[in-house]
């Protein structure tokens, strides 16, 4: 159930689709650590990580509380993409939102194979082969 709020409230932020194992069998679950990759610096994404966290909240997930966000900015310098979406794929993140076109898209995606992305993008997710599918995209 926790599973499905937190996609719902992800979907409401982002639009895209991710969700995270939870630590099971009667022990407290573990505070899901969400990456955060923007191609830009914080200052371009105030509207975008407003509407994320409204998101998450409207599921119940506060950030702070019961989830936390590790942020890496390129702060415009898009060679440096590939390195951050690394930090987040070595910090094991549940999942990893990247936003600021497809170069942060593409660096999440390079990344790994295991964690789920969110991503924005006016281009073809398919073409782009970030996806197998709209309706299948794992």
């Amino acid at each position: 159930m926790r599973r499905r709020k937190f996609l719902a409230g992800v979907l409401a932020g982002l639009g895209g689709a991710m969700a995270w194992p939870l630590v099971a069998h009667g022990q407290q679950p573990k505070v899901p650590l969400l990456g955060f990759l923007g191609g830009g610096s914080p200052e371009l994404f105030t509207e975008p990580l407003s509407k994320l966290r409204l998101g998450l909240r409207e599921a119940g997930f506060i950030e702070g509380r019961n989830v936390r966000i590790e942020y890496r900015w390129a702060q415009g310098q898009f060679a440096r993409l590939s390195g951050l979406a690394a930090e987040l794929v070595d910090l094991n993140v549940a999942a990893i939102a990247a936003t600021g076109g497809r170069a942060p898209a593409r660096a999440a995606h390079d990344a790994t194979s295991t964690i789920p992305i969110v991503f924005t993008s006016g281009d073809d997710p398919v073409r782009l082969g970030f996806v197998r599918a709209i309706n299948h995209p794992a």
